[in-house]
């Protein structure tokens, strides 16, 4: 499905940040938002997530296939984000961490409650085999590397099932070497799973090819 921003206004003491944006992200694709520290790039993000608090106000629409999501509570958007930090949970499992994300109900209807947990673990095991992380369940986050958490705390929020995903700055806290790799496994499994996203960035390298780029003035 797609994500469509329509006319979007977002002011902070009766300034505007950013003004009339207006956006179209089809399924698997991203829209990376660039400018200036102060400029309406995170307050964006929050608007769409629908976290926008006082004293920032905001305008315009933001619809998911076809759907307007403006007035709806932050848990009935189901769009994820993913920030600088990975936000793991540091005293639950690698396994546990994407657990807690998988929607309740996933797994098979029918069948004891035991099968039902069981096929949320096989779940939560094939996504991490996929990110080249086989065997990693188990493990505490912090015995994870950089890159590891990353990828574990992007697995998580796809888990949940998001119908988009925001991404704040995402790779900034990784060196050049990981950032190049992480780059490369979040866009292709958004693109493989069909999921638009919206990008905030300060760094040009961080923009997929194909991208649309919004640049917004201090």
């Amino acid at each position: 499905m797609a994500l469509e921003l329509r006319d979007v206004t977002i002011a902070v003491a009766g300034r505007d940040l950013l003004r009339g944006l207006t956006a179209r992200v089809e399924p698997g694709h991203v829209l990376a938002v660039m400018g200036p520290s102060g400029s309406g790039k995170s307050s964006l993000l929050a608007w769409i997530a629908g976290t926008l608090e006082a004293p920032f106000a905001a305008r315009g629409d933001v619809r998911l296939a076809g759907h307007s999501v403006a007035a709806l509570p932050i848990q009935q958007r189901r769009i994820g984000l993913l920030f600088q930090d990975d936000l793991l949970f540091p005293h639950m499992s690698v396994r546990d961490n994407l657990l807690f994300a998988l929607p309740a109900g996933q797994g098979p209807t029918a069948g004891s409650a035991a099968d039902g947990r069981q096929a949320r673990i096989e779940t939560a095991e094939a996504a991490l085999s996929g990110a080249g992380l086989n065997g990693f369940g188990p493990r505490a986050p912090a015995s994870l590397s950089g890159g590891q958490r990353a990828r574990v705390s992007l697995l998580r929020a796809l888990l949940a099932q998001p119908r988009a995903l925001l991404l704040d700055e995402p790779f900034s806290k990784l060196d050049a070497a990981l950032r190049a790799q992480m780059r490369e496994f979040t866009f292709t499994t958004l693109r493989e799973r069909g999921v638009p996203a919206v990008l905030v960035t300060h760094d040009e390298a961080d923009v997929p090819t194909a991208a649309q780029v919004v640049r917004l003035a201090a």
